[in-house]
């Protein structure tokens, strides 16, 4: 199956799943996720119309997407892997918007790298549902206080949460769990939800749902 059969597969999913859960049309915004593939599988999905992708690394954004972007200058660029603090000042000169803040040091990093550039990237915080000591994400209980400090201290933009629940768990407890710490904070983002539960995760409250294998098909593997 080509880039643009998933990726049209996809948008009807997610026009059925909005019309499940009462939704209205249009409100959930699709991440295609094209971390691991080349210009050229990227370029017929942006053909088509997706102007919102997804990358995991700085550097190999870096390698493509600057020209894709000047074709393309409609295109937005979410940051939706680990960020280093030494790669922050990349980060934000490159992406619109960095969905993996994980923790109060890369909040102050890019607070500090967007006052020296006069440039300031959308923020998601990223929850820890699960509390996995092996990922990357704020726990539950400090997420109230991370929220604070981001937002109130060093002044992001927080557009809301996101969070990446345990692989071999039911995703729709940790879903609402991160639809209630956002709601409770006044915070309307939800970006949450990929290629195996984005259905679920739209009946949760999903704002934005990271695809990609479910467009571009399986990951090259690894050389």
């Amino acid at each position: 199956m080509s880039a643009i059969d998933g990726y049209r597969q996809v948008l009807d999913a997610i026009a059925a799943a909005e019309k499940e859960a009462r939704r209205a049309a249009g409100e959930v915004h699709l991440v295609a996720v094209s971390k691991t593939f080349g210009a050229e599988e990227i370029r017929p999905v942006l053909t088509a119309g997706q102007t919102l992708f997804g990358e995991n690394r700085v550097q190999e954004a870096e390698d493509k997407w600057p020209a894709l972007k000047e074709a393309f200058p409609e295109t937005v660029l979410h940051l939706i892997g680990p960020l280093q603090s030494n790669k922050t000042k990349n980060a934000v000169a490159l992406f619109d918007a960095i969905e993996s803040v994980d923790r109060p040091k890369i909040a102050r990093a890019i607070a500090k790298e967007a006052e020296k550039q006069g440039r300031m990237p959308d923020v998601f915080l990223q929850i820890n549902t699960g509390e996995e000591p092996q990922k990357a994400g704020t726990l539950p209980g400090e997420a109230d206080a991370f929220i604070a400090e981001a937002r109130d201290v060093l002044n992001l933009p927080v557009k809301g949460l996101m969070c990446i629940p345990p692989v071999d768990e039911p995703p729709a407890p940790h879903f609402m769990l991160l639809a209630k710490i956002a709601a409770r904070n006044g915070l309307t983002g939800l970006s949450m939800g990929m290629s195996a539960d984005f259905e679920t995760a739209i009946r949760f409250g999903a704002t934005h749902i990271r695809v990609g294998s479910a467009i571009f098909g399986a990951r090259p593997k690894p050389a």
